[in-house]
Formats: structure tokens, C-alpha cells, sequence
């Protein structure tokens, strides 16, 4: 056979934003974390681990022709090529409390690309603060990995569950809203902290009592991972 060969499939996450959106600013990384008010820890591992930040994309009401929504009122895809194969989810966090909308990050290293992204609603009590969620990824894919086409939404806020929902571990129950969902994923990953706390502390255990009433309460934790998983 001859031609080029096919490209992998993609990951549902990895988007064919439209050309329209297309916004490409590098952004100083010191500029972020001064916005967030960064520690030493923190500075570090922006130098240590990002290499560049790139405004990719803006998607909004005169990019994308969608309307905005007071939550979503615009969505910012960047891009970060790392200089290492992991990020610490602490810089994307001060990268989230620094800019003022929601935002799909697009991690790139030695070739391949992963997309991140956590919850991001404004605060219940204070609208000029943003509450974020857990931090969801897609696994890593080639860069030349086909991408799908952006999902049809009529206004940003819907655009940006899709986006969103695309990331999550677990299927949405019937009817569940996107907050509720996320909570339920966030609720799900403390449950399984605990139960592995409790499993290490099973396997330390020498004393047969102990041992009986640490194994009853992980056994409780288990049946509360697999309601939570449902």
C-alpha cells in the first residue's frame, strides 16, 4: 500500500479549535505566578518544570459566535510545554487563580500532548472569586494524534461542560449536573485516600483485635467507593 499512514485516534478531550479562536501570546510565567502570589516552592517549580506558556485559544462570543454565560464568560485554551514529563497540578492551580476564566490546559512533552483542566465556577459568596475542583487529565497521546471536531453547543457555558466532561473518569449518573458530577469524582478520590491510608495501616497491624476492627472499617470504605463509582 502507499500513502501516509493514518493517524492514531485521539482522545475525546483533544479538540480541533476553530482557526477563528486562534490566539497565540506567549505569557510570562513570571507575570502568573506574581498574580498568584507565588511562593519559593511555587517559583521553583514553574522554572523547573515549564519551559513556555502559550495563549492558544480564546473562545467567546466574538471568536466563536456562541453567547456567554455568567459563569463561562469566555473559555482560554493554553499550552504549556513542560520541561519534565510531569506538571505539578500546584502550578496549574495558580495559573487557574490567576486568570479570570475558565481554562482547558494542553500539556506538551517529547512529543506528546495531555489535556488537563479542573471545575471552575465563581465563588457562591463572593462572584469575583473562583472555586476550583480536583484537577482532571486525559491520558497522553502523539502530538499528531487526530483531533475531533469542537463539540456543537448553543452558548459557552454548555461548550465548556462538554469540554469538561470529556476529561472525567467516570460516566455522568442520569440527570447528574456537571457540579454535582465533579463533586461526586472529588468525594470519590478522598474516599480512596482514606481507604489506601487504612489499607497501609491493615498491613502494619500486628495485633489481631486491631487487625479484625481496621479491616471492618475498610470493608466500609469499599462499599462506599463502589456507591460513589455507581
Amino acid at each position: 500500500m502507499t500513502g501516509s499512514a493514518a493517524r492514531p485516534a485521539s482522545h475525546p478531550a483533544f479538540v480541533r479549535y476553530p482557526p477563528q479562536a486562534a490566539f497565540g501570546r506567549t505569557l510570562p510565567k513570571s507575570k502568573l505566578y506574581a498574580h498568584s502570589h507565588a511562593g519559593t516552592r511555587l517559583k521553583n517549580l514553574f522554572v523547573q518544570q515549564v519551559e513556555q506558556i502559550v495563549w492558544q485559544f480564546k473562545l467567546a462570543p466574538e471568536t466563536i459566535n456562541l453567547p456567554a454565560r455568567p459563569a463561562v464568560p469566555e473559555i482560554q485554551v493554553f499550552g504549556i510545554q513542560l520541561k519534565t514529563p510531569e506538571l505539578g497540578f500546584d502550578v496549574l492551580r495558580a495559573i487557574d487563580q490567576a486568570v479570570q476564566f475558565p481554562v482547558i490546559f494542553e500539556l506538551a512533552h517529547a512529543g506528546r500532548s495531555q489535556v488537563v483542566a479542573c471545575h471552575k465556577r465563581p465563588s457562591e459568596a463572593d462572584a469575583s472569586r473562583w472555586v476550583l475542583s480536583d484537577y482532571f487529565a486525559s491520558g497522553w497521546l502523539a502530538d499528531h494524534a487526530e483531533r475531533g471536531a469542537m463539540p456543537v453547543a448553543l452558548h459557552l457555558g454548555g461548550l465548556y461542560e462538554q469540554l469538561l466532561r470529556a476529561l472525567l473518569p467516570l460516566p455522568a449518573r442520569p440527570h447528574e449536573a456537571l457540579a454535582e458530577h465533579v463533586a461526586r469524582l472529588d468525594a470519590l478520590a478522598a474516599k480512596q485516600r482514606e481507604a489506601d491510608k487504612t489499607a497501609a495501616k491493615l498491613e502494619r497491624e500486628r495485633q489481631f483485635n486491631r487487625k479484625v476492627a481496621i479491616n471492618a472499617d475498610l470493608r466500609r470504605l469499599q462499599t462506599e467507593l463502589e456507591a460513589l463509582r455507581r
